[in-house]
């Protein structure tokens, strides 16, 4: 899935710098994250949080399965508006554990995959290879438990 989002974000900005920080970006704040998590560092309302962070981010893999599976069913505004909320969410968990400057790569991934205009380009025509192999992972993810 990774690969797949560095290759979409590398073709939709035409940079492949941009592309790759956007990635470092994203395992940076999901390895943080998962360190806290293990190190029991969330309080107990933190962990429901946590949860539903999880539910939601559940929730917009979903959609954005069923819009690849479903032809005509897409909406930019549905599936950004998910990505926005799971960003608030996290921010929130990790307001009193990470730096400014993470919370700004928080904001940078979410904003950057959330944009209507790369998530347009992701269902449309020239995309459709790379929106197979994200939803193919993504399945895998949910299927297994790990997303």
């Amino acid at each position: 899935v990774l690969d797949e989002l560095y290759r979409v974000s590398k073709e939709y900005t035409h940079s492949r710098p941009q592309a790759q920080r956007v990635l470092k970006d994203l395992i940076k704040v999901a390895v943080k994250v998962a360190v806290l998590h293990r190190s029991g560092c969330f309080s107990p309302g933190e962990l429901d949080l946590a949860a539903s962070f999880r539910q939601k981010l559940r929730q917009g893999a979903m959609t954005a399965l069923s819009f690849g599976e479903v032809d005509f069913t897409f909406e930019a505004a549905v599936l950004a508006g998910l990505l926005t909320e799971c960003r608030d969410l996290l921010l929130e968990l990790v307001a009193h554990h990470l730096t400014p400057k993470s919370h700004g790569r928080i904001r940078h991934v979410f904003d950057h995959f959330s944009d209507t205009g790369l998530l347009t380009a992701l269902y449309g025509p020239d995309f459709t290879q790379h929106r197979t192999k994200i939803c193919d992972g993504l399945r895998k993810l949910l299927d297994e438990g790990k997303l």
